[in-house]
């Protein structure tokens, strides 16, 4: 244990003082900033657009700093015989795997908190803003003040749950990553996650085609096509699960003692974090069986650099 968070500290530390991963994170800050000055022109929803827009902003800029970082402390290292001179240690090649890969998955936890923080803030900054038309008066009153103060309170309730699935998300496509890099550099690494990641948002449309129901799509096609289809659910990364922004960003969170806690419609704090909890075990799950293989390609892999 105290081996693997050795290997954690290092490669936590290699990764966020690498150039790329600073030029990243301001230049998401920078990004952020100008579009919390920028109109988006959606007639109210400006706010709810302008917190999409980060979302996804955090979710490219961090998810290709820990591509960097994964390439760079497994593949590189084995490339440049640096690898086998860790291995020379009384190191098992599993600590080795989970330690770099803890080590990864912290530094993007840092780089989420980083513009997660610069999220929260401008939204809170732009809420006003935002409001004014809905103002009767170019004056703010007591209970405009606490709409304006509700609305805060509801946003950030909002927006932390999903930085948290946000990098569960990354999270889960960096131990594919980790796996990959035990054999591939980043210029494979890189696509080979990016198209993953788009596999894994259509994965929903997978689950109707191995069906029972007469009326799925692939009902009629045999049980090969329809097992293939089943197969292929459990190997992608089912990444809808970490996507609750219809209700966390686009929709009302009920939070205590504001006027949104009467509301019907709205979704409870504590529903989001159970929902959290439960993508938190899938995430969990899928990660164990990519580091598995990881493992796998691992074990045999020649440690002196040259393969590939």
């Amino acid at each position: 244990m105290h081996r693997t968070l050795v290997i954690l500290r290092y490669t936590f530390l290699d990764a966020v003082f690498q150039p790329i991963y600073s030029l990243l994170l301001y230049l998401g800050i920078a990004i952020i900033g100008i579009h919390a000055m920028l109109p988006f022109f959606t007639l109210g929803e400006d706010t709810a657009m302008f917190k999409l827009v980060g979302l996804d902003i955090i979710m490219i800029l961090v998810l290709i700093a820990t591509l960097f970082a994964t390439s760079k402390s497994i593949h590189s290292e084995i490339e440049d015989r640096t690898m086998l001179t860790l291995m020379s240690k009384p190191v098992r090649r599993v600590e080795v795997v989970v330690g770099k890969y803890l080590g990864i998955i912290l530094s993007a936890a840092l780089g989420v908190a980083v513009l997660g923080t610069i999220l929260i803030l401008c939204t809170v900054l732009r809420i006003p803003g935002d409001q004014q038309p809905a103002m009767t008066t170019n004056t703010v009153n007591d209970q405009e003040l606490k709409a304006i103060h509700d609305m805060w309170k509801m946003n950030v309730a909002g927006l932390v749950p999903s930085l948290v699935l946000l990098w569960l998300q990354i999270s889960t496509l960096a131990a594919v990553g980790v796996a990959v890099s035990t054999r591939m550099s980043l210029v494979v690494n890189l696509p080979v996650v990016i198209l993953l990641y788009i596999a894994g948002n259509l994965a929903r449309f997978l689950v109707p085609f191995f069906s029972n129901d007469p009326g799925a799509p692939l009902a009629g096609h045999g049980v090969i096509v329809q097992f293939g289809a089943w197969v292929m659910s459990l190997l992608l990364p089912f990444l809808v699960i970490f996507d609750l922004r219809d209700r966390a960003v686009l929709g009302t969170v009920a939070v205590a003692g504001t006027n949104y806690a009467t509301d019907t419609t709205a979704i409870a704090v504590g529903m989001l974090w159970h929902y959290v909890a439960v993508a938190s075990l899938y995430a969990i799950s899928y990660v164990a069986f990519a580091l598995s293989v990881g493992m796998l390609l691992f074990q045999n892999r020649e440690l002196g650099g040259g393969e590939e």
